[in-house]
């Protein structure tokens, strides 16, 4: 008995009902991976924003830095320990930190100031390409500085612009000075965004008199898809003595946020895909007892039971083998196009949106995947296939005698 010719007649005989149960899987399947390349392209751009925007996917500080910002907790011999990772595949950004008062005409706000170090952040972060207006630092312009998009409306401020900064120096003395508007960044995270005030390493050093030393090193391996575990522990025994630390661990929220959102993307795909299992189980109900007799003949002729199984089961498959391609071929291109055309939210956001403190891009990404493809037509074959055990089951067991005197 060749079971694959007999469930496609059969199949066809029955194909208005069956083309509506295809149809749903179809649709259902359409939609669950055009979602999943959404959500996808959502979870990596906020991964993104919080690593290649701001944090890097590790830091080095001085012990106790991180639980108590001080300007004189210090990484002494930066440069060693920055020629020392470079060897094994890692760059390095130095960066300096201070707060001070930002003013601009009767505008002020409380500011944390950084100096970064232009060329080795460019290779670290992304953040020089994510202005709003304006262009970003050049050590060319030592008093040119750029701020935070939220920042900029709160003091009032243009590209161009004057503002003055006033705080105190590591020598007791008072640190203030006057610097032009060189850019404004976009939406990057809260923290930028309401008190991000960049500028030159050698300003900052020469504003907050700081000859040496520096209070972070952001990093990043060559390697983007790297065990950040084993990069950790690797980058703790290049600088002994250090805090060294990953993005999962300095952004745990975000972490946590990113990972239940990865859950809930497989608990939708189950939900979605139980309500289709349900659609499939009463179709396969429906074609057991229209074929009742049949069955009864069959197996009075001497077919086993686990070859009426098999044969409900491969009818099953080849449904569920018809919708999933329908879904790939519909959902695939439209989210391959949606990765360079992304969908725009701009009209709903009034204003930035934020994940912990990491601002959301308001323009949609899709990302294909492996995963984002696979997921939802694995997930849509084993809910059908647990949908169809009962009708299978029933067709199997069923005496000949009862199923020939079946009305």
């Amino acid at each position: 008995m060749n079971l694959f010719t007999y469930a496609c007649r059969n199949i066809w005989r029955t194909r208005q009902r069956n083309g509506v149960i295809i149809g749903a899987m179809a649709f259902a399947g359409f939609i669950m991976i055009f979602y999943a390349t959404l959500m996808e392209g959502l979870l990596y751009t906020t991964e993104q924003n919080a690593t290649v925007m701001e944090t890097g996917q590790f830091q080095i500080h001085a012990e106790g830095y991180r639980d108590d910002p001080d300007l004189y907790k210090r990484i002494a011999d930066q440069e060693a320990i920055l020629a020392v990772i470079e060897e094994k595949g890692f760059r390095g950004a130095p960066r300096l930190y201070g707060f001070g008062l930002a003013a601009a005409g009767a505008s002020s706000a409380g500011v944390q100031i950084r100096g970064v170090d232009v060329d080795l952040e460019s290779k670290v972060t992304d953040v020089h390409r994510h202005l709003l207006a304006g262009a970003w630092l050049t050590e060319m312009d030592p008093t040119g500085v750029v701020l935070g998009r939220r920042l900029a409306r709160i003091l009032g401020v243009k590209t161009g612009s004057e503002v003055i900064i006033v705080s105190q120096g590591a020598d007791g003395s008072m640190a203030n000075d006057l610097y032009i508007v060189r850019g404004i960044l976009k939406s990057v995270g809260e923290g930028i965004d309401r008190g991000g005030f960049f500028m030159v390493e050698q300003a900052f050093r020469d504003l907050m008199v700081l000859p040496e030393g520096v209070h972070e090193i952001a990093v990043r391996h060559g390697d983007e898809n790297i065990n950040l575990d084993n990069g950790t522990e690797e980058l703790a025994g290049l600088a002994p003595g250090l805090e060294v630390m990953n993005w999962r661990q300095l952004r745990p929220v975000v972490a946590r946020i990113l990972d239940i959102s990865r859950f809930s993307l497989l608990l939708m795909l189950i939900i979605t895909y139980t309500a289709v299992g349900i659609l499939t189980l009463n179709s396969m109900l429906m074609g057991v007892f229209e074929r009742i007799h049949e069955f009864g003949i069959i197996k009075a002729l001497g077919v086993p039971p686990w070859q009426i199984f098999s044969l409900i089961t491969v009818e099953a498959v080849v449904q569920v083998v018809i919708a999933s391609s329908l879904a790939l071929a519909t959902a695939v291109p439209l989210s391959i196009y949606c990765e360079t055309h992304p969908v725009d939210l701009t009209s709903l956001a009034s204003t930035s949106a934020s994940i912990a403190g990491i601002a959301l891009d308001p323009l949609w990404y899709c990302r294909v995947t492996v995963d984002s493809m696979v997921s939802p037509v694995l997930v849509l074959f084993i809910v059908s296939m647990i949908a169809i055990i009962y009708p299978a089951a029933k067709a199997s067991l069923i005496k000949p005698l009862q199923a020939i005197h079946h009305r």
